[in-house]
């Protein structure tokens, strides 16, 4: 079994970053996501006992009395750092500039979806999982769709 510090990838193409024990992670650790977002835990028997995630562009998740993108305050966390553009430039995702969106595709977050074949595939375009009813539904209804050309709004 695994024993000591070490890096596991998993098949996701996550990867723990720490101490193992006993074949579990067990000690100080760190789950990086394909993502980039960023898990950093203490581990007992495979199990975070105490651990704080951070999100790819560097904002912490909190638990308690979290006011981040509320309803409130709707700004993306890149606008709250840099500030927001100005009047008729609209931010429509967290990264400037957004991902370019295959055409006929939605950005589901994780990956494109194509509404013809179904499939969701990661960012370098490798095959994630086939949509049920239930995530079509919910992508063609909420995502961000490619923009074809006479679709793009006037700044």
């Amino acid at each position: 079994r695994m024993e000591g510090q070490g890096i596991y990838t998993l098949p996701t193409g996550t990867e723990y970053r720490g101490t193992l024990r006993d074949g579990m992670f067990d000690g100080e650790g760190e789950l990086v996501f394909p993502n980039g977002g960023r898990y950093r835990a203490v581990w007992h028997r495979g199990v975070p006992t105490q651990g704080k995630y951070t999100f790819a562009d560097g904002l912490e998740y909190k638990d308690k009395k979290w006011h981040y993108c509320d309803g409130y305050d709707r700004r993306f966390y890149t606008e709250i750092c840099s500030g927001l553009k100005p009047p008729g430039f609209s931010q429509l995702t967290n990264l400037d500039p957004p991902r370019k969106i295959p055409e006929g595709c939605y950005d589901c977050g994780d990956g494109f979806y194509n509404p013809e074949t179904r499939v969701v595939v990661d960012y370098k375009l490798r095959f994630l999982r086939n949509a049920d009813d239930e995530e079509h539904e919910w992508i063609i209804r909420t995502c961000r769709k490619a923009e074809t050309p006479e679709q793009k709004p006037n700044p």
